[in-house]
Order: structure tokens, then sequence, then C-alpha cells
């Protein structure tokens, strides 16, 4: 359900930008995601996409997602949701967003998406981070900015979230010796780049085809990092398919033996579900700290 106070401010932002009386007039839960709630709104001017939580849950988590979502799309090289307005009520925060119709791709889907992706990946930065945190998933995200990438992903991404499940006493010393060991090999593994602009959460389950069969990106945890992050965790769960990379690399080539590294990055979204759910990954992440250290 949706609060009254929700409905209330949207209907009272539309009735400004459109200057007429606007209603919802049909509203039903998509039970997508984990951890937001989110729906389906119709309202006399449209369709529309919504997520809401209680407002304490989360602090300020759907203005920093439309930070990012409107980054990304001011780049004009990939589709993200347009942001219609959030708001933080007296019961709810939210944010509702361009409803985007989904689609099944075809075959040039996978193409389009590649493309896209490496020509997101151009956009640059003068550092690795970003001038704001944000969150991944409902996990707080730190991004202070490092001109080493090395630096930023082993003080930003690694240490952190061992340091977070080790006072959980979801790992043990074990795993800390290891991470600890392995932080030092880290600089000869990761070709050098400049800070590309990321997605930051690029699973599976964070985009949408749409009904022209081109992608759209949704809840992202964007900052500016190796590129490589993104490319690795579309390989960390249910990897995308081939026609991906290939487009990827004829629009803008990866580093020779990229697939080689791509367990490295993926320590970070490992290290994100071991602290929000468990010790369900933690027998990969001393797979690969061991092979790596």
């Amino acid at each position: 359900m949706i609060a009254d106070s929700t409905k209330n401010s949207i209907e009272s932002y539309l009735r400004e930008v459109h200057d007429r009386v606007v209603k919802i007039t049909y509203h039903t839960d998509l039970q997508l995601g984990t951890f937001n709630r989110t729906c389906l709104i119709e309202t006399s001017v449209g369709k529309y996409f919504l997520k809401h939580n209680q407002n304490a849950e989360y602090p300020a988590i759907f203005e920093k997602e439309a930070k990012g979502l409107k980054l990304l799309r001011a780049t004009e090289t990939i589709h993200v949701p347009e942001v219609i307005f959030y708001d933080q009520t007296s019961s709810e925060a939210f944010i509702l967003l361009e409803y985007i119709e989904p689609s099944t791709e075809n075959d040039e889907f996978w193409d389009n998406f590649g493309r896209a992706l490496a020509r997101l990946h151009q956009r640059s930065n003068d550092y690795f981070g970003l001038d704001y945190d944000n969150y991944i998933g409902p996990m707080q995200q730190v991004n202070s900015p490092h001109e080493s990438w090395t630096d930023f992903f082993v003080q930003e991404r690694l240490e952190r979230l061992v340091k977070m499940a080790r006072d959980a006493k979801i790992i043990g010393k074990d795993i800390v010796s290891g991470f600890e060991n392995l932080y030092p090999q880290l600089t000869k593994f990761f070709p050098p780049e400049p800070p590309a602009l990321l997605h930051g959460d690029l699973w599976d389950k964070n985009y949408i085809v749409s009904q022209d069969n081109q992608v759209s990106l949704i809840d992202p945890a964007v900052y500016y990092g190796h590129r490589e992050m993104d490319v690795a965790m579309t390989r960390l769960f249910d990897p995308f398919d081939e026609r991906f990379y290939e487009a990827y690399n004829e629009e803008f080539p990866l580093e020779k033996n990229w697939k080689e590294r791509v367990d490295i990055y993926n320590l970070y979204p490992y290290l994100v579900q071991i602290n929000l759910f468990g010790e369900e990954h933690i027998k990969p992440v001393k797979k690969i700290v061991k092979r790596f250290s």
C-alpha cells in the first residue's frame, strides 16, 4: 500500500507540473527488489514507477539514487529512467521515475547494451571516487576520492567491508589475514586506466529491456572507478550473453586477460552480500583471496 502522504505529495507535484488536477487512478505492487517497495502507478497524466520505504530506514537513499540516475542520464550514452520527483513525507520516503514498459530482448539487444556501456565508460574524471557517498543496495557506499585505483579499491571497497564483517563476527581472523596479505599484491593486477563513470551495481536485476530493445539501467551505485568493475559484476551471478562482451570490446577494447581479473573485482560485491545476508558467500571469497594473495 502507498501511504496517503505519498499519494498526496505525488498528486500535488504533478498538479503543479501539468497545471491541472492530477489523480492517481490505479496502482499495483510490482514486488521488485528486496529492500524497497515498488509499484506501478497510473495517473490521469500517465504511468510512473514508484519506489518507497519507511523514511528512516535508509537516510537520503532516494536523493542519492536520483543524483546517480541524473549523472548517468546526462552522458547521453545509455538510457536510464527519467527522475520525475523524490520526497520524504511524514511516513515515507519515495522516488517517482519514468515507467519503462519491459520487453524481451531480441538478437540486437546485447550488442546495443555492450556498445552503450562502453560509451558510458569513456566518460572520465580527475580521480577515482565521487564527490558524495551513496548506496549499493541498502548499504552505504563510501566514495572518498583517490588518485590511485588500487588505493581506492583497497581502502574504500575492501578494507571497510572486511572490518564491518569482522566486527559483526561474520568472518574470522583467517579471512582478515588473507585480505591483509592480498592488498600489497593488487597493484600488479590492475591495468592502468583513467577513471570511468560506472553504474556500480551492474548485475542481471538492474537493467530493463525496453520496447525498442534498448537497455535502460536502474538502481545505480555510481562512482568513477576502473571500468572492469562494471564488466566483472555482469559475470557475478548470471553472466550476460557473450554478444554483450563482444560488442563492448569492439567499441572500447578491454585490456588482455580481463577475464582473469573478474574474481578480484567481485570481492567487493561478495563482501556486500556477506555483510547483508551473512555467511553464504564466504566460501568463494576464501577461494579468491587464497588464489591471488
